[in-house]
């Protein structure tokens, strides 16, 4: 066929992509963000080359402005010192608000719903005082099976500080039998039938390990129908997907800045409110006097009045260093647009999954099921693997291929539109169809 003339004609199927550098490379001439992948930083392997980073789904690449942001901060706090809060480029007093503009627009919500803070499982702490609130029968949570640790850990602690057992008080629903992945029919079924019991519905926004892209709005209807509040942790969600958290009527959501969103290890926290409890100064919640209403802050009286929005789940002064890092990063989001980012992710991702199925039609030392559901994903790939799985991985890392192992055999694969080009998952695809089953000398594994 023809090379297309315009990469992401949403005409282009999997059937009209070809096998080929050629064909790469044309759609990377052809992509119109192809240029920020020169504003990141890539690892490099021992010889100087750069690897093909498919992490970002674990740890983003650094932003190369990133050190011009928090230099800033630097030198403003060496400049001014504590009169940094009012008198620096970016006055540290208001440097959330800083944020809340693209924070916004990257998770389809208004300014005054939404917050950078703290990190990831402190937001859900705070989060889960305001909305997990049992009441005689209604003292259950619903939620996926298998979600990332962190988020059981709270849901745990959260349902034991209430006096109840984790096994009877959390509903973890499970795939259907032989399936990998979750039916939306299946969890709105699960609400109705648990809606007298429960107190809260509480999802990722796209599962860890499997990659799947929940269906927030349905699951948030569902919920409301049953009375009660839908929350989302959204860590391998934000900046991956489009996300309409507002117009989907979501309650609460937190999200970590370090994966996708390009800002460093273990760095702050995004949240959102819906407005109609974060407007609401009796929503219940923790308080901190960062959160207090900002023009009487500093008058130190006794008596807490939340600052409107999701500001008023604030507890104290920002991290300065980190959020600088974070503005950077958005303000790379902000040019290129979650729409676009998300157009493009489809093609790549779409891309590296035919790439890697075709490798397998043809290699019979390749044996994997990519347990990610085509129809909804964001650029993840999970593959479930044989007894060769980590042989397979570790393969990959040989051949200069940065992917993710997660137990029990699970390759994560993360083809990011902002710095990932087309050559890179052909060059993937490649390293797929050449590989072969170890073979074991003397006790050591090595590839042939």
């Amino acid at each position: 066929m023809s090379l297309i003339k315009n990469a992401f004609d949403v005409n282009l199927h999997p059937m009209n992509f070809e096998n080929s550098r050629t064909f790469a490379e044309k759609l990377d001439e052809t992509d119109d963000l192809s240029s920020f992948r020169q504003e990141f930083l890539f690892p490099k392997n021992d010889k100087g080359e750069e690897q093909v980073y498919l992490c970002g789904n674990s740890l983003g690449l650094q932003p190369r402005a990133a050190a011009d942001y928090l230099k800033t901060e630097l030198d403003d706090w060496g400049k001014w010192g504590v009169e940094g809060h009012f008198h620096g480029k970016k006055p540290w007093f208001h440097y959330h608000k800083f944020l809340t503009e693209h924070t916004a627009e990257l998770v389809g919500g208004k300014s005054h719903e939404v917050v950078v803070m703290n990190q990831l499982t402190v937001n859900l702490h705070l989060l889960l005082v305001s909305f997990y609130r049992p009441d005689g029968n209604r003292y259950k949570i619903l939620m996926e099976a298998g979600a990332f640790p962190s988020d059981m850990y709270a849901i745990q602690s959260q349902v034991e500080f209430h006096g109840f057992d984790y096994d009877d008080a959390v509903i973890e629903l499970q795939p259907r039998e032989g399936e990998y992945t979750l039916r939306t029919e299946d969890i709105v079924a699960s609400i109705k039938e648990n809606a007298e019991e429960l107190a809260l519905v509480f999802f990722s926004g796209v599962q860890y390990y499997t990659g799947q892209f929940f269906n927030i709005a349905a699951i948030t209807q569902a919920a409301h129908a049953a009375g009660v509040p839908a929350g989302f942790d959204l860590a391998h969600a934000a900046g991956n997907v489009e996300l309409k958290l507002h117009d989907w009527n979501v309650d609460f959501a937190a999200w970590c800045s370090y994966k996708y969103l390009n800002s460093g290890p273990g760095n702050v926290s995004g949240v959102f409110i819906h407005e109609r409890h974060s407007m609401n100064p009796d929503t219940p919640r923790f308080a901190g006097w960062w959160g207090h209403k900002e023009d009487v802050r500093f008058k130190m009286h006794r008596g807490y009045i939340p600052e409107p929005g999701a500001a008023g789940w604030q507890l104290s002064n920002a991290p300065v260093f980190g959020m600088a890092v974070h503005s950077a990063s958005l303000d790379i989001f902000h040019r290129a647009g979650m729409e676009r980012l998300a157009e493009k992710s489809r093609l790549l991702t779409g891309y590296l999954n035919y790439l890697i199925k075709q490798a397998r039609e043809i290699n019979p030392d390749l044996r994997f099921n990519i347990i990610t559901p085509d129809e909804e994903r964001g650029c993840q790939l999970s593959l479930l693997t044989d007894e060769n799985g980590k042989q397979l991985f570790e393969y990959l890392t040989a051949n200069n291929i940065v992917a993710d192992w997660r137990e029990p055999n699970v390759i994560r694969m993360a083809p990011v539109p902002l710095y990932n080009s087309f050559a890179d998952v052909w060059k993937v695809g490649q390293a797929f169809a050449n590989f072969r089953r170890a073979v074991v000398r003397s006790g050591v594994s090595t590839t042939a």
